[in-house]
Formats: structure tokens, sequence, C-alpha cells
């Protein structure tokens, strides 16, 4: 009677566990969504807000500059300097998604932004557009994590790839990533972010501290 009642303990343990970690990822999910959401209409405010100063050069750099001190006084250190030109760059990079971006708002697609931020922000490093695509569909479909990614850049894999395959090839890598044909293919090696705000309408998004 005894092993049968700590049975039902465990089973009913198990599953509250369960629904908790479904909570916290789809809370995770959702703050990220969010995140990049918001980081990418900044990045836009800012491009559009330059054009508007496009005659004077030091325009851009006095307006992001001045933008970090006002904003984090008011929401904490995740509007540094260096965070708002990764923001501005994001929105120039990636400004052929807005319309994804208002397609999903209204469930009428998913997201286009499948990795977090700081994944992305690794991905601004890379010039060569098709490079920065190939690591995006990568380091989602493998579920990399920064670290990953960057050790797989690093390690030059895009390079290694395209030295054995043809332009064709080399433009499939680009469109969906490496295509599994034999196992010697296969590279299964595989941050939090934090995205809240306080009653007080005060924040804290601590997502520039790369090693």
């Amino acid at each position: 009677m005894k092993n049968k009642s700590t049975s039902l303990r465990t089973n009913l343990l198990d599953s509250i566990k369960s629904i908790i970690q479904q909570a916290q990822q789809h809370i995770v999910r959702n703050i990220n969504t969010t995140m990049l959401m918001t980081y990418f209409e900044i990045g836009k405010m800012i491009v559009e807000d330059e054009l508007k100063g496009k005659n004077r050069a030091d325009y851009a750099e006095r307006v992001i500059r001045q933008l970090s001190i006002d904003l984090t006084k008011e929401f904490g250190k995740g509007y540094s300097k260096s965070n708002l030109e990764y923001m501005r760059q994001f929105y120039n990079t990636y400004r052929n998604r807005s319309s994804q971006i208002v397609q999903s708002m209204i469930g009428q697609s998913g997201f286009p932004f499948a990795l977090s931020w700081t994944h992305y922000i690794q991905l601004l490093k890379i010039d060569n557009e098709e490079e920065r695509s190939f690591y995006e569909i990568e380091a989602s479909q493998n579920h990399w994590s920064v670290r990953e990614l960057q050790r797989q850049y690093h390690s030059a894999l895009y390079e290694r790839l395209v030295l054995s395959r043809d332009k064709k090839g080399v433009k499939q890598l680009a469109q969906k990533g490496q295509i599994i044909e034999k196992p010697t293919d296969t590279l299964k090696s595989h941050y939090v972010l934090e995205f809240s705000q306080t009653s007080g309408h005060r924040a804290n998004a601590d997502v520039c501290q790369l090693s």
C-alpha cells in the first residue's frame, strides 16, 4: 500500500514538473519573440530618424549615444550604445522580413526569427549574406548554443563546405543549410535571455555580455 502511494506521488510530481517545464519553455519563447520584435522596431526607428539627419555626418553617432544614456537610466544596461548599434544593424540586415513579422503578429505565418538575440549578434558579424544565412539555418535546425555557433564559425565550417560543392551546391547551402546525405556529413555537436519589465517601468536586458 505504501509503495502504491509512493508511486502515485511520483507520478503526480512528474506530471506537475512536466507542466512547469512546458510553461517555462513557453515563457522563454514568448520573451524571445517579444524582444526580437522590439529590437527590430527600435532599429527601424533609429534608421528612419537617421534619414532625417542625413546631411550631418555625426548625426547617427550622437543620437545613438544620447539614446543609450537616456534609455539606460530608464530601462537598464540592455540599452548600451553597442546594443543600440546592433539593433540598427539588425533592422538593416533583416528589413526584408518586415512583412513576415506583420503576418506573424496576425497569425498568418510563423515568426521569422528562430534564434535568440545573442545568436543574432554573432550572425551580424558575418558580412557575407549567404554565409550568414547558412549559419542561421544550421544554428536553428541543430539547436546550437551561442558558443557552438561561434565555434562552428571560427572553424570555417561554411568555407570548408563551399570548397566541396559547386555553385549550385553553395546556393543550396545558404538557402537550406547542410543537407545530410551520408553519415560523414553529419555535424551533431551542438542564453537564456532576459527581457522583463518591473512595475516601475524599469527593464533589464542583459544581452551583450559576450565573452
